[in-house]
């Protein structure tokens, strides 16, 4: 059958997944078609912009025709036909992972992770991979192999990090859908800093199979701390994602288990109740950042949701925050080679038990025995049971997702002496940047970012929406009736339509 596209440009360039499905299933366009118009257009743009770096456009070729054959079966599946993107750690068989390291260069993996098989089960087209930070270490995203992604709202700042590369493609227009990962924002940052949108789910709600630091083999497990989620352009689609790769591996707990999510505690934004926090006790917030939260406040609160700014049930942020320090480098440190994990143990061993600065606590982090490891995952524990008890009076918290909107690229080193300008005080860049991971982080709770404004310069500013364990269609719900009530995604004004 011959295909004529009559779909708008525009939608073709930002459309949702569902208005791309739309004009899918009306025959308005095809999926070559539709594959057509995303290459054309990352080939005409992404030259300034360097997100998506390893690119697959044979094979997504191959994957189109085979959409349009079963679509003109009548078959329909999520995302049958769709143009989708993944972060550059997740392995896609016969692609290269790196992590953004040299030495792993050449190694391709042999197998999909799992993630990358549901989305192809689902029909959809995958495109290729997005840039990352060295090793998933930065709130920027750069490295030696690929070079430097810059944030399509101005080209001179950082798209944030570490799924950099995912929210720089959405942002541009290089299709609806991208899958991250996220350990200390590194889904929400970027959702932020490019003006999209990203779910953090709960810790474990999406299996890890194949998202792994090479040459490890796929083998499933569940990682601390660490997630994969989805990004777009809506929180519909965000949504639809989530229950396409969500679930547990059919190789481990898949074999006894079934997910079935709890649906949104409301439908409507009268309904909820939201506590809405713009600062820390150990970090400050930009003025940007805190006045745009703010405002946001007072239209949730005209649009008769239930808000408050304080609450003598919130757990301890400042202890949250240096819990979670110690906990992020005990994830990272099995990358630490022998030389590196005893100079770490000794500049700890150095530390004064009074010294309860974020930095000390990451340094005790990176050299933990088990015996320190199982005493602060108890301490984990306790304060996860405190944040069941919140959500018992609250439905959503409202978060900062980063202090400041995307700043400037800083690719100095040593990356422990880096400052962040917050208003024009310098602090220290990891203290400044990773602080606001916690606590959706140390205690594994959902977390959705949404676009609520912009800066007066035009940078996006979003804010992150945390809620209960393993109610992700809360958070989901809520990021949607904000998108509706007040505006979500806009393009940067920058970029052409194709």
């Amino acid at each position: 059958m011959e295909f004529v596209m009559t779909a708008d440009a525009d939608d073709l360039d930002y459309g949702s997944i569902s208005v791309l499905l739309g004009a899918l299933h009306a025959r308005k366009i095809s999926a070559s078609e539709l594959l057509a118009h995303t290459i054309a257009r990352i080939e005409a743009l992404d030259g300034k912009i360097n997100a998506v770096i390893v690119r697959d456009f044979d094979r997504a070729k191959d994957a189109a025709r085979a959409a349009d054959a079963a679509l003109g079966r009548g078959e329909r599946q999520p995302l049958l036909g769709i143009p989708v993107t993944l972060k550059e750690p997740f392995n896609v068989a016969g692609l290269p992972t790196t992590w953004g390291f040299p030495h792993f260069r050449d190694f391709k993996p042999e197998e999909d992770a799992l993630v990358v098989s549901r989305l192809k089960a689902a029909g959809a087209i995958i495109i290729g991979k997005t840039n990352i930070p060295i090793g998933l270490r930065d709130f920027q995203s750069y490295n030696d192999i690929h070079g430097t992604t810059n944030n399509p709202w101005d080209l001179g700042r950082s798209p944030g990090g570490s799924s950099g590369g995912c929210g720089a493609a959405l942002a541009a227009g290089f299709g609806p859908l991208s899958i991250g990962s996220d350990i200390g924002g590194s889904i929400r940052v970027p959702s932020h800093f490019c003006g999209v949108f990203g779910h953090k789910p709960s810790l474990g709600l999406v299996p890890l199979r194949g998202y792994s630091l090479p040459p490890a083999p796929p083998v499933p497990g569940q990682g601390d701390l660490a997630v994969v989620g989805p990004m777009a352009r809506t929180a519909s689609d965000l949504a639809l994602a989530l229950d396409v790769i969500a679930g547990p591996d059919e190789t481990r707990d898949g074999i006894g288990y079934r997910l079935a999510l709890p649906a949104p505690r409301h439908d409507q934004l009268k309904n909820f109740r939201i506590l809405v926090i713009d600062t820390h006790p150990l970090m400050p917030t930009g003025d940007a950042v805190r006045s745009a939260i703010g405002r946001l406040a007072k239209r949730l609160e005209r649009s008769g949701a239930g808000v408050a700014r304080a609450s003598t049930s919130l757990p301890d942020l400042a202890e949250s925050a240096r819990l979670y320090m110690k906990l992020l480098n005990a994830a990272r440190s099995p990358r630490l080679t022998p030389a590196a994990l005893a100079e770490a143990q000794g500049l700890a061993a150095a530390l004064s038990p009074d010294d309860r600065s974020l930095q000390a606590e990451r340094a005790r982090g990176w050299g933990m025995i088990h015996r320190e490891w199982l005493a602060t995952d108890a301490a984990r524990l306790q304060l996860q049971q405190r944040w069941q008890l919140f959500f018992r009076e609250f439905d959503a918290v409202i978060y900062p997702t980063a202090a400041v909107p995307a700043f400037p690229h800083d690719q100095s080193e040593p990356f422990d002496a880096r400052q962040l300008d917050i208003d024009g005080k310098l602090y220290n860049y990891s203290d400044a940047c990773f602080i606001w991971a916690d606590p959706a982080s140390t205690c594994g709770l959902p977390a959705t970012a949404v676009p609520i404004e912009r800066t007066a310069t035009g940078l996006p500013i979003g804010v992150q929406i945390i809620g209960p364990y393993l109610e992700d269609r809360t958070t989901i719900a809520l990021a949607g009736l904000i998108e509706r009530e007040f505006g979500g995604f806009v393009p940067p004004p920058s970029l052409p339509a194709m």
